[in-house]
Parts: C-alpha cells; structure tokens; sequence
C-alpha cells in the first residue's frame, strides 16, 4: 500500500511538470521508462506489402497496323523536311545574285581568317590587318592573272601555228583507215557547223546571253568583294547580332555550334588550296618537261578546277591534252593524260586523304553525291559548294546530337 501510494505520487508529480514544460517534454516522460514501469515491446517484423496486380494490355483495336501508322508519321515529316530544303533552295537559286557572291566571300574569309588573327595576335588593329590581307589577297590574284596574261600572249600566235599544223594531221587521220572521210565530206561537216554558229538569230541570242553572263559576274564580283572586307573585319560582331535572334535558351549553344562551323569551313578551304597546288604544280611541271605550249596557264585552269572536287582537276587537264595533242601530236596527248591519270590518283588515294581526312570527315561517297546534286542545281558554283555544305552538316549535326540536352531523371519514390 505505501509503495502504491509512492508510485502515485511520483506520477502526479511527473504530470505536472509536463504541463508546466510543454507538450514535448510530456511525450518524453511519458515515453520515458521508469524503475517501476515494465520494459516497452520489441516491434515484430513488418510485413511486405502486397504484391501491386497488373492489369493486362488492351489490344490495340485500330484498323490500321502499327507499322504502317509510324510509316506515315515518319513520312509527313519527311515530306515537310524535303519541302522545306526545296523551298530554301529555289529562294537561294532566285536570288543566286546575291546568295551565291556570299557564299563566295564567306569561302574566302574563312581561309584568310587566320592571317587576320596572326596580325591581330602580333599587335595589329582589327582595321589595318583586315585591310593588309585583303589588299595582299587582291594583288596575288591580280598578278596571278597577270602573270597567265602575258603567258598566253607571248606564246598565242606559236600555239595557233601549232594548232593548225595539228589540224591538218587529224584531218589526215581521219582521211585513212579505218574512218576514210574524205576531204570533201569533212568539209561539209565543217561548213554545217559554221552555218549553225553563223545564224543570226542564233548569234544575236548567244550575244545577249554572253553579255548578261558578264554583267552577272561583275556586279557578283563586285558583291563578293564587299562583303569580304566585312566579313574580315566585322565578322565576329556579325555573328554576334545573328546569335542574338535564337531563343535565349538556344544562344549558347549557337555560338559554340557557330565556332564549330567556322573551324570546319577554315580546315576546308585550306585542305582545298593545298590539293589545289599539289594538282596544279604536278600537272605544270609534267607539261614543261614534255614542253607543251602555255604550260604555265594551263597549270593555273588546273587550279582553280581543282576546287571542284574529284572531276574538277581532271577535266580542266583535258584542255592541257588538247593542247598537246594539236601542238605536240598523239604521242605526247596520249602522255599528258596517262600523267594526268596518275596524278589524279596520287591525290585521290594518298594525298586527299591525309590533308582533308585530318581536316574534314566527310565520306568519299558524300563527295560524289554532294557534287553530283550540287552540278545539277547550281552548274559550277553548285558542284564547289556543295561539299563544304556537306561538311558543315555534318560536323554541326555530330556536334549538336553529342550536345543535347537530356531530361533529367526521374527520381524514384
């Protein structure tokens, strides 16, 4: 009885001083074991929860299979993607005038870049090294045609004399076996086909049209290279402001897209001119040994066709194998082009791939079918930009899928 009574006192002493400290410390005393109170339970295990039923697949009832249904998905968008390429392509095709002397300087500015970074690095302000590499480009190109200029004027009338010398030769040719044309149905054959150039109408028209052409190409040239002083000097503030019109979210990944781009382009055209000098200099020194006329001038039409890419250099070596075949004869013709062959192949098999292999990536099929499509949209210009388009995607494209933002995960619980 006198511990009962001890036991209660102790706990109404405990209740109040519960009350007086506040809620958490009544759960703590009453939590709390005390000598006489007996030991809390031991929690037993809890039990796994019950395993969650899952509901079978409702059949997919729609009259039409799955496969075709994501066909025509896959179709719609396809179409819409290809309608829209078209539709940038007749624009750019409209305004070609315009689009394609850009495109031009925007070639030339990305292989003088680094001559304007070099000067800037050294000191230079942003104006005086634009200015010096446009100027020393300028006189490069000029005195490279100067230089073709006084070639082709110096040795013209000799390469006439030549010529018809070689005429006459492969009138005879044809005059024997097996074709035995004689002289007076070639010169029938001849006379057609003067009389076809020889009609007015024909001769009008083919005058309008030369001298439109030759309009084009001025005012082109002319667009190109004001464009390119700005793309040297203002380039980076250019794209700069064009960064500025992609969603704010989009911007970073623009630019560094954009560099990339530029980087790629750079490589390109570099790569190109050293192809292009390797061609031109095999070729030029192939025909001095073999003394054909105009060797130098011939090796400058190789250069620049080498910037068409795997049949530029070879069809403007033809006219060199023309040349040596009326100047020269069939032997040293026959010659010329087995050089040319082998030089073709030097570069396509050994010197191509190291210099733009290291540069640019692009599969040799992606070149033909670049510069196949390329010369049935856009003629000559077509067939040289093609490939560097086809480089740009395909480095921007590898760039932005290896930089895409992914969702984050989705945590579990």
């Amino acid at each position: 009885m006198v511990r009962m009574t001890r036991w209660l006192t102790d706990v109404r002493q405990r209740l109040a001083q519960a009350a007086e400290s506040g809620p958490a410390a009544t759960s703590d005393a009453v939590d709390a074991p005390t000598a006489e109170s007996p030991p809390a339970a031991q929690p037993g295990p809890v039990p796994p929860p019950p395993a969650t039923t899952t509901s079978p697949p409702v059949p997919d009832r729609h009259p039409v299979p799955r496969v075709v249904r994501d066909a025509a998905e896959w179709s719609w968008r396809l179409l819409i993607i290809a309608a829209a390429v078209a539709g940038v392509g007749w624009l750019a095709w409209e305004l070609r005038l315009v689009i394609f002397p850009l495109v031009a300087a925007l070639l030339l500015a990305a292989g003088l870049q680094p001559l304007v970074r070099r000067l800037r690095m050294a000191g230079w302000a942003r104006g005086p090294a634009s200015a010096v590499v446009f100027v020393g480009f300028l006189l490069v190109v000029v005195g490279s045609l100067t230089l073709v200029g006084n070639a082709v004027g110096g040795q013209f009338q000799d390469v006439v004399d030549q010529a018809e010398e070689g005429l006459q030769e492969v009138r005879d040719w044809l005059a024997g076996p097996p074709f035995s044309i004689d002289e007076a149905q070639l010169d029938r054959y001849i006379d057609r086909a003067v009389a076809i150039f020889q009609d007015d109408s024909a001769v009008t028209e083919q005058a309008a049209t030369a001298a439109t052409v030759a309009i084009e190409i001025l005012v082109g040239l002319a667009l190109a290279l004001f464009a390119l002083i700005f793309f040297l000097y203002d380039g980076e503030r250019i794209w700069t402001w064009l960064v500025r019109l992609f969603p704010s979210r989009a911007r970073a990944r623009a630019a560094a897209a954009g560099d990339v781009a530029w980087l790629t382009l750079g490589q390109y055209i570099r790569g190109t001119v050293l192809v292009a000098l390797f061609d031109a200099v095999t070729i030029t020194i192939l025909l001095f040994i073999l003394q054909v006329p105009l060797a130098l001038p011939l090796g400058v039409l190789v250069f620049f066709g080498a910037f068409v890419p795997l049949i530029g250099a070879f069809v403007t070596g033809t006219v060199a194998v023309l040349v040596a075949l009326v100047t020269q004869g069939l032997l040293i013709a026959i010659v010329v082009l087995v050089g040319l062959i082998v030089v073709q192949q030097i570069e396509s098999n050994i010197f191509q791939p190291f210099i733009l292999g290291r540069m640019v990536s692009v599969h040799p099929l992606a070149v033909a079918v670049a510069v196949a499509i390329g010369t049935l949209a856009g003629s000559i210009i077509g067939a040289i930009i093609a490939v560097p388009i086809i480089a740009l995607v395909n480095t921007v494209g590898s760039y932005l899928a290896s930089t895409r933002e992914r969702p984050p995960p989705v945590s579990s619980g």
